[in-house]
């Protein structure tokens, strides 16, 4: 096992013109992944997470920075030297061998004895219900089953500096998902390993990891707790892409303890000084209720989406459009209604980063 320090890594692709600015497809960051820990790297096709995958497990060399294995430097070492274990989306195992077989294979290869090798087999295949299908020849298995043999493949060497995950439930039935996530969260706990799991889907991510990544253009915007990024979005585009729905945002105008939407005012937790520039407001639909009636902000019901246990509206501020949910039980009609946010659950944006106030 090893701890990962990326130095200022970034990856650049080269230019014709020796003048034109770099293209980054990572721009460069600084972050330590540490032993033991799950994280995800989270964000749109296109944003960057399969590269900085690629770049720990060294198939491809950042033109930026250093990587570090514990206190060594493998930025330029082959991938075969920094003894990392990965999983891909699409199964990789022998189909004409049984199931002990495809898992006995990668410690075979690297000498490990007979007795050690198969207890680790049967360890493994423990944890991830394949013990009744250990001597089954691959080929006749379900997908499911064949991408959990993939991933016992990628954890049965205990040696491991760590197991990188591009993607491994995409191929994987919907049905399924919930299975494997869970499944792969407690092998994580009872194995201590680090591990590092890339996904387009919020749920996968936060579901599996300890901290999760989060990417846009090649640039991470935010690392913290699945709770941190659904509490405290950094950037506009976490609070948007974390949660279902993502968050609402307004363009207002603040100063002291309040922002304004218009001729709307809203109350904030906190104060903050004139802003100028791009600033938004910022707050979750899970903390906005809507009501017929009662205190709030007047608005105008547009629809209402009953989810079975959940019931959401959309509503309008004069021009603008926002999600809130309507309290359990209580009746709503479209037209006039009244809409409460939480003021410290009101978050402030300029120019799509938050800013704190203090405390009003």
């Amino acid at each position: 096992m090893a701890t990962i320090t990326l130095d200022g890594v970034g990856h650049a692709y080269p230019t014709r013109d020796p003048g034109e600015a770099k293209r980054y497809a990572l721009k460069p960051i600084n972050h330590v992944w540490r032993n033991g820990r799950a994280y995800a790297l989270l964000g749109p096709s296109g944003c960057g997470k399969t590269t900085l995958l690629n770049i720990i497990s060294g198939l491809v060399i950042p033109s930026d920075g250093r990587l570090l294995f514990d206190d060594r430097d493998v930025t330029s070492v082959s991938t075969e030297k920094r003894n990392i274990a990965q999983v891909f989306q699409f199964p990789v195992i022998y189909d004409t061998m049984t199931v002990r077989e495809n898992l006995l294979f990668p410690l075979r290869n690297r000498g490990v004895d007979k007795r050690t090798a198969e207890a680790r087999v049967v360890e493994i295949a423990g944890l991830l219900d394949l013990v009744p299908v250990l001597d089954r020849r691959a080929r006749g298995l379900t997908a499911d089953a064949k991408q959990k043999i993939s991933l016992g493949r990628g954890l049965v060497r205990s040696d491991v500096s760590a197991v990188l995950f591009d993607e491994p439930l995409t191929v994987i039935d919907p049905a399924l998902k919930w299975e494997l996530r869970s499944k792969l969260k407690a092998v994580h706990e009872a194995l201590d390993m680090l591990m590092i799991y890339v996904t387009h889907d919020q749920v996968e991510a936060m579901t599996f990891a300890d901290e999760v990544v989060v990417m846009k253009d090649g640039e991470v915007l935010q690392i913290g707790t699945p709770t941190e990024l659904f509490e405290r979005p950094d950037h506009a585009f976490v609070g948007f892409f974390i949660g279902s729905p993502g968050m609402n945002f307004l363009p207002a105008t603040v100063e002291g303890a309040s922002g304004h939407v218009g001729e709307t005012a809203f109350a904030l937790g906190s104060g903050y000084p004139s802003l100028t520039d791009k600033v938004q407001l910022g707050f979750r639909p899970d903390y906005a209720t809507v009501s017929n009636d009662g205190a709030g902000i007047p608005v105008t019901v547009l629809r209402i989406e009953d989810l079975g246990r959940r019931r959401l509206a959309r509503v309008a501020l004069g021009p603008h459009e926002v999600t809130a949910t309507v309290p359990h039980g209580a009746p709503i009609a479209l037209g006039e209604a009244r809409l409460e946010v939480a003021a410290h659950h009101l978050h402030v944006y300029v120019d799509d980063r938050r800013v704190e106030g203090e405390a009003a």
